[in-house]
């Protein structure tokens, strides 16, 4: 077949391919060509999705006619000499977009610069260029793209709806708005509600932007990134393990202040978390890194969606190292929306919403027991932990609730089983342990508030923690069974723990095949000998070693099975646990590193004011 040489509308459209993806994409490169050129605000409106319409204005340097003719001609810009091919400190290059669009749909350019005594028009139309034209307009860009795709209709059956393409462009824009506090964005059209970033200036304005953006409650219950580290800078913030979500579309890094969405950096973000947040959670974060732009490739991706750098090894550690650093740090910290959430589920529906005071609010001793809440006894006393007591419950039919009440304003009966010589508690962080709920929570109580702990979760950050420090410093302790515990299980995944025999040894567990379709276990960690739930530890430990990669780190690998072992061996929910115990377990948590959040990014702890109590029952 003979060689022939491409027309220029099939190498327009071929170059529209890797570029204009779907409406986002146009929007990315206007607003990028917009802050090149020095904008101070850039207005983006759409209609259809961006389907029908996508208008951006600036009011950036502008350009003159001649370079408006030359913007939308292929391998035309202003932003990139032959000298610095490999240092690119721009976002983009002024017009290499403009060709593709052109070619796709109908484009239309009105631009001024600042001296010129007028603006230039100039349209293009499935690739045909027309004549610029002198036009009306103040100074700066406007760009309108119309109908995109028309010329190439097959690409529109390949978008997704209206909404989820706005929903696109929303995104966009929303992390170009982080990566430039400086500059203001109004995003606003007929298939969305009016959203303006105001510009943001001074030592607080990336805090204020991602407020702006990510909302107040993220930055209340942020850690604040600040590292560097051979020319690298990090900076930004991370939401608190106990603040995450479903997906990792909130996590916004940023490489020269250029968005990225790179497979290196959200790796490392997702190591960073691993031992505090549970495989199915992602963090929220907004970092933010520095670096020379020689060291670093953004012309990997066709839309710079994904960068190479030079010394990726540099990068990655400096990124895990310092959340990880910061998370060891803060110590204890509660998630504010956590306690919120608390105060809200206590607080009582209005009359007339369906609920009524039932005849036992009136009637019920104050002497009735709460329904499903024990009490802790005082060691002296030698009672022994008794069953909860089955009657109705008081008040608002919230067992917690009347106990919060009870302690706002101590009755004889709390009075009975508080204990003065734990009050030395009250001024730590977590107080003095006053009595366990539901065989699982303790309620303790401080100088000004009260502390709901998940007695599971938390001792399951201690024991994980605690296997870690013995694992770091003298290799786990093992201890063997006396009778090996055999577990029937798949002959693959038999393979699986036998291939991975070695590394469950660093972590405390000795397996061996026995017979093709059951693993022994001979040997566990000492300090979890005789709490371990085998067969379920088993049993789970296959199924994380059927998602493991070849190239996941041993460190990795042994964190994660120290952090499943620490599940199995931690205190179980219906354990009914001694006033003694509750309290070394609060004095535990205080001294012990991310003590805050379980392994699984689940709080161990909600810390509720008093003032805020007191509130509730209209005290205040």
């Amino acid at each position: 077949m003979a060689v022939r040489q491409l027309t220029s509308d099939v190498i327009n459209r071929i170059a529209a391919g890797e570029v204009v993806e779907r409406p986002a994409s146009v929007v990315k490169e206007l607003v990028e060509n917009a802050i090149d050129a020095g904008a101070r605000s850039v207005e983006v409106v759409t209609a259809s999705g961006g389907k029908g319409l996508i208008r951006v204005i600036d009011d950036g340097s502008g350009m003159s006619r001649e370079d408006l003719v030359l913007a939308v001609e292929r391998h035309c810009t202003s932003k990139l000499s032959e000298e610095n091919l490999f240092s690119i400190a721009t976002l983009g290059f002024r017009g290499e977009a403009l060709p593709s669009i052109g070619a796709v749909a109908r484009l239309a350019i009105t631009t001024r610069t600042r001296d010129a005594d007028t603006a230039w028009t100039l349209s293009v139309e499935g690739g045909t260029v027309d004549e610029a034209k002198p036009a009306a307009l103040n100074g700066g860009t406007i760009v309108d793209v119309r109908d995109l795709f028309f010329a190439t209709p097959a690409r529109l059956k390949f978008l997704k709806s209206d909404r989820a393409e706005a929903n696109a462009i929303t995104d966009v824009v929303r992390r170009l708005a982080l990566a430039h506090p400086e500059v203001r964005f109004v995003l606003t059209g007929s298939d969305r509600s009016r959203t303006d970033y105001p510009a943001r200036t001074g030592e607080d304005a990336v805090s204020a932007r991602i407020a702006d953006v990510l909302g107040r409650d993220f930055v209340e219950n942020a850690l604040e990134i600040d590292a560097g580290r051979e020319g690298v800078g990090l900076a930004g913030l991370i939401g608190r393990p106990t603040f995450h979500r479903a997906n990792s579309l909130s996590q916004f890094l940023f490489v020269n202040g250029r968005p990225v969405r790179d497979k290196l950096l959200l790796g490392a973000l997702r190591g960073a978390v691993s031992d505090v947040m549970a495989r199915d959670r992602h963090p929220v974060a907004a970092l933010f890194l520095t670096l020379d732009p020689a060291e670093v490739d953004v012309n990997v991706h066709p839309a710079k969606a994904d960068v190479r750098f030079r010394d990726p090894g540099l990068v990655r550690g400096l990124l895990v190292g310092a959340i990880k650093a910061e998370l060891s740090r803060v110590g204890l910290s509660a998630n504010t929306t956590t306690a919120h959430a608390a105060l809200a589920a206590f607080r009582p529906e209005p009359a007339g919403a369906g609920w009524e005071a039932g005849p036992e609010v009136a009637t019920a001793p104050r002497s009735a027991p709460l329904g499903g809440w024990s009490p802790a006894p005082s060691p002296a006393s030698g009672r022994a932990y008794a069953p909860a007591s089955e009657s109705r419950p008081i008040g608002f039919g919230e067992d917690t609730q009347a106990a919060f009440a009870a302690i706002a304003t101590p009755s004889a009966e709390t009075r009975a089983w508080t204990r003065p010589e734990s009050d030395a508690g009250l001024d730590r962080p977590l107080g003095a342990a006053r009595a366990q709920l539901h065989e699982n929570y303790i309620l303790a109580q401080t100088r000004d508030g009260v502390v709901i702990v998940d007695a599971h979760a938390a001792h399951e950050r201690l024991v994980y923690e605690r296997l870690k420090a013995e694992r770091d410093r003298s290799g786990i302790a093992r201890q063997m069974l006396l009778v090996p515990e055999i577990v029937d299980l798949p002959e693959e995944d038999v393979a699986r723990l036998a291939a991975a025999a070695e590394t469950l040894a660093e972590s405390g567990l000795v397996v061996e095949p026995f017979g093709p379709g059951a693993i022994a276990v001979r040997e566990v960690p000492s300090a979890l000998a005789g709490r371990l739930d085998i067969p379920g530890l088993v049993r789970d430990l296959v199924d994380d070693l059927a998602e493991w990669e070849s190239s996941t780190r041993l460190a990795d690998r042994l964190d994660h099975l120290a952090a499943t072992i620490a599940c199995h061996g931690s205190v179980r929910t219906g354990r009914r646990l001694k006033p003694e115990e509750m309290d070394a377990l609060l004095r535990d948590m205080e001294a012990t590193p991310k003590a805050g959040q379980c392994n699984h990014g689940r709080p161990t702890f909600v810390e509720l004011k008093l003032a805020d109590i007191e509130r509730l029952f209209s005290r205040r």
